[in-house]
């Protein structure tokens, strides 16, 4: 199977230093359907696309493997609940505050993700989720349209103080 790499011979991104990434598939879409939203994260505003990869397809690839191999597990230990996040564990809580409408509160500062550990921040990100879904759900019974991008205030959701 051919590498990105033997297939785009070079990332094109909004800066010098872009690079694909697993964040180029949301930075590709908003460019291709021209959204004006703004992005999710630092990393998919930085990312290369894969724009002038898709633009020149004129017919669907045929040469998919049928059956994808076993996956070899990531990792042969138990989590470390209690470690520090990792760089794109942060972005993850990031994320999650922007579906809680956290970001909105002075009280909830960009570095917050440093201050959880692994731990708290699964349950953060686990329950800002599941209110942000039941949110939703409730916004399409009161008669929202279901392609309308919710965006959360933190008085739309009940959450925890101990943040």
């Amino acid at each position: 199977m051919a590498r990105l790499s033997e297939v785009v011979s070079e990332a094109k991104g909004p800066t010098e230093s872009s690079e694909f990434e697993h964040s180029s598939i949301p930075a590709t879409i908003k460019k291709l359907f021209n959204l004006s939203s703004n992005y999710l994260t630092h990393r998919d505003a930085w990312a290369a696309t894969f724009e002038d990869v898709v633009s020149h397809l004129t017919s669907p690839r045929t040469d998919c493997p049928m059956t994808l191999p076993d996956v070899a597990p990531m990792r042969t230990t138990e989590p470390n609940e209690n470690a520090a996040l990792s760089e794109f564990q942060g972005e993850v809580v990031q994320l999650a505050a922007v579906l809680n409408g956290d970001h909105f509160l002075n009280s909830f500062p960009d570095e917050v993700g440093k201050k959880m550990n692994v731990k708290q921040a699964h349950e953060y990100v686990k329950g800002a989720t599941s209110r942000f879904i039941r949110a939703s759900k409730e916004a399409m019974k009161l008669g929202a349209d279901k392609s309308a991008i919710v965006d959360m205030r933190s008085s739309l959701t009940t959450r925890p103080r101990n943040l």
